[in-house]
């Protein structure tokens, strides 16, 4: 499995004030990681080009940014909808962990048997645990993340030990 260079990190989704302030949706573990990044990325055709992020502060669960070249509300609702992305070493990731990027297509196996279960096809957020979306022969299941049932994940896959009934969608 590759490790991802430039991992999205939030959405552009609206302006704030007349001096080219955006208002971004972070999709980093807390709103407080994106404003601390001293720059962000976006993609252009094969390539990432740095945006210096000269402020930013952290709102509920928005983040609202002054980007460097980005000085006119024109300029900021021109970048509305933009994905932005950031240099995996400006993230600290701790060494040994995976994005969510990074596991989605894993396959799933029973930890005891070996069996392969299913593969991972998303990672959803709805409260304070994470839940894994498997796809399996039977249909879509859900587990969540928890140490009772997710045992191990790395490179290799996500090693569960489901309880009777979890896979019988």
């Amino acid at each position: 499995m590759a490790r991802i260079a430039y991992p999205e990190c939030g959405r552009i989704i609206n302006t704030r004030g007349l001096n080219g302030c955006v208002k971004v949706e972070p999709w980093c573990d807390t709103p407080h990681v994106f404003a601390s990044l001293p720059a962000v990325y976006v993609k252009e055709g094969d390539t990432m080009r740095a945006i210096r992020v000269r402020s930013a502060s952290v709102s509920g669960n928005v983040v609202f940014a002054q980007l460097e070249g980005v000085t006119t509300i024109e300029a900021a609702d021109a970048m509305r909808g933009t994905v932005l992305y950031a240099r995996r070493e400006d993230l600290r990731i701790p060494k040994g962990a995976m994005l969510v990027a990074e596991m989605i297509g894993l396959p799933v196996y029973h930890v005891e048997s070996g069996e392969q279960l299913g593969t991972l096809t998303d990672v959803i957020h709805p409260a304070a645990t994470e839940i894994y979306v498997i796809d399996t022969p039977k249909g879509s299941a859900m587990v969540p993340v928890v140490a009772e049932f997710v045992k191990r994940a790395d490179e290799t896959g996500i090693y569960l030990l489901p309880i009777e009934g979890m896979f019988e969608v």
